[in-house]
């Protein structure tokens, strides 16, 4: 398969997910909770049909190919490659009728992010990256992405999903770099994810993710020009503390202040 074989597919994929989601968005829809008598971890028909949607074409395409699903499991985890899928990310904002959630598509090859992801259908947007170039398309525009330069915390815009996610140790050492930021916003999910890559926002700070909430973005991000790792410094394709940043000085930055949290 070709450079451009492979793009289509990967557009295609995107699209097949993405009529599968679109008519369940602001409907009565039944909300299941994966998390029963824990926090609520809500799954949707429309979560379960772009999760199938995607692995049916992925299985026909490349049969020798793993898929690791946050719906449906793993098939073939320890293949060469692998696609690591998020069909809603952001399902607690889709039950709300919100936009900002997306299907997130990761291809590793021996457990690295090689491309990501992200697509918006609602809006019709699409965000993607191979680690060394980045690139939006939406109804109106079509453009690379590149992180913005931000010298310091103290200049920077921060946003999370919710502090109420984190335990309260992990939310005592975010509040050190949220007092010194110009600007902390809550919510986007993967949303705030992209738009770092686009040049918007300056910093990204979460915690217990899984690897199909993070490995579509590490690509795109670090494709852009920005770095992602977890609070320790680490690679972050496995999950866990996450921070994202545009500005190499920034994540240097709230790194150190996440650490003396």
């Amino acid at each position: 398969m070709t450079a451009i074989d492979f793009s289509a597919f990967i557009d295609r994929l995107a699209t097949v997910s993405g009529e599968a989601i679109l008519p369940f968005f602001r409907t009565s829809l039944t909300v299941d909770d994966k998390n029963a008598g824990g926090a609520f971890d809500p799954v949707t028909a429309a979560d379960r049909a772009a999760e199938l949607a995607m692995r049916a074409m992925i299985r026909d395409t490349f049969p020798s190919h793993g898929i690791v699903g946050e719906e449906f499991g793993a098939d073939r985890p320890d293949a060469e490659y692998v696609w690591v899928l998020d069909p809603i990310d952001g399902t607690k904002s889709f039950i709300a009728g919100m936009p900002a959630w997306g299907t997130l598509i990761a291809l590793t090859r021996r457990g690295t992010p090689v491309f990501g992801m992200m697509h918006q259908p609602y809006y019709g947007e699409r965000f993607s990256g191979d680690g060394k170039a980045a690139r939006y398309r939406g109804p109106r525009s079509e453009r690379a992405m590149l992180v913005r330069p931000c010298e310091s915390l103290e200049r920077a815009v921060l946003f999370t999903t919710s502090p109420r996610l984190m335990n309260v140790a992990d939310r005592a050492a975010f509040a050190k770099v949220e007092e010194q930021v110009r600007l902390s916003r809550y919510g986007g999910d993967c949303y705030a994810y992209c738009m770092l890559a686009a040049g918007h926002i300056d910093l990204v700070i979460e915690t217990e993710l899984k690897p199909h909430d993070v490995a579509a973005l590490i690509p795109i991000i670090s494709g852009a020009g920005g770095i992602v790792t977890t609070w320790e410094g680490a690679p972050a394709e496995r999950g866990g503390r996450i921070v994202a940043a545009g500005d190499k000085r920034v994540h240097a930055a709230a790194l150190m202040a996440l650490r003396a949290g």
